[in-house]
């Protein structure tokens, strides 16, 4: 197998600290995930997966724990180097898209690229080539409301691409699409996955899609209860 991309360990997550009604939501979650991997989180409802896509995520910080991200301690960093490194080494797919509304397709995957810094020119060589992976390159001055969700979730997809991440964490990239539409979100997953060796976590209550992945990891109240490969389990 090969190094870790992902290595949590024994991370916890608790709210309201020390208050009375405290609630602990992570009970110490230990996870690796290698360059290249292509695993899902399922879990039903209250099982602790978004809070623990949000520490993958690097949106909110752990109570207790360490966390390494492509060889960075990122439970150490301070508020600036984690929105550095966040949009630097994740791109991010949601249910909802996210995308701009008064924004053309182009623009939207321009911004984290925006934000990283990069030149005018070199954002947009670096969009269109993007629209052109996810086969939207005719809708490139198209806004948002324009496009259907499948659509939305292409240039989402596109996006999330923009400035070369190691890992792509996609919660319920499918979950507003219907199923035809979704196959294809899917297929660009593993597309990416193969061709360019990207690491994809996906969020999933679909046991369907999750099935799709190298590995399931299960989740339940807080705890990860077990893990599969490709057709053996083994129980936490």
């Amino acid at each position: 197998m090969s190094e870790s991309i992902i290595k949590l360990e024994n991370i916890v997550k608790k709210f309201y600290i020390g208050k009375q009604n405290e609630l602990e939501i992570l009970h110490g979650i230990s996870l690796k995930v290698s360059k290249g991997e292509f695993i899902s989180i399922v879990g039903p409802s209250g099982s602790g997966k978004s809070t623990l896509m949000n520490m993958i995520g690097i949106l909110d910080r752990p109570t207790s724990g360490s966390y390494i991200l492509d060889g960075i301690d990122v439970s150490s960093a301070k508020d600036k180097e984690l929105s550095n490194i966040r949009n630097k080494k994740i791109g991010f797919v949601f249910q909802t898209y996210n995308l701009i509304s008064r924004t053309t397709a182009l623009k939207n995957i321009e911004l984290p690229m925006l934000y990283a810094g990069v030149s005018k020119n070199e954002r947009e060589k670096r969009a269109r080539e993007l629209l052109k992976l996810v086969e939207m390159e005719d809708r490139e001055k198209h806004f948002p409301e324009e496009l259907s969700g499948g659509q939305k979730q292409r240039v989402a997809i596109a996006r999330a691409m923009a400035n070369n991440p190691a890992i792509i964490l996609a919660d319920e990239p499918t979950g507003a699409l219907d199923s035809k539409t979704g196959r294809l979100v899917m297929d660009l997953f593993h597309k990416l996955n193969k061709e360019q060796g990207i690491t994809v976590v996906l969020i999933t209550h679909s046991k369907e899609l999750a099935s799709e992945t190298d590995r399931i990891i299960s989740i339940k109240d807080g705890n990860i209860i077990s893990e599969e490969y490709g057709g053996g389990t083994i129980v936490k």
